[in-house]
């Protein structure tokens, strides 16, 4: 894991313990988990989404509409843009955990 052997990993938690204090270790952990948890959640839907999309050349896929009006592709759009809002909002809260334990 990233060069470190159990001596590093050691210190790090040592001094961890030092600057946070034993009672808010279990809440960090508890947010690195969460944020964690959130990250892989997205990632698994992320990976669904273009699982179900179908590809040109595949057999009993609708052939692309040519003439897409406005509304329809902002509705194609608006799913896209919700999960960005939601994986930005989950690297702001990944970020403001990481400046914590800096």
């Amino acid at each position: 894991m990233f060069g470190l052997g159990l001596p590093e990993m050691i210190v790090i938690a040592i001094i961890i313990l030092l600057i946070f204090g034993a009672k808010r270790l279990p809440e960090i952990g508890k947010g690195l988990g969460k944020t964690a948890k959130e990250i892989k959640d997205i990632s698994k839907e992320m990976k669904k989404g273009k699982e179900k999309k179908p590809k040109e050349g595949d057999e009993g896929a609708e052939p692309p509409e040519k003439d897409k009006g406005k509304e329809t592709l902002l509705d194609d759009i608006k799913p896209v843009v919700k999960d960005l809002k939601e994986i930005k909002e989950k690297a702001d809260k990944l970020r403001k955990w990481t400046r914590l334990l800096k």
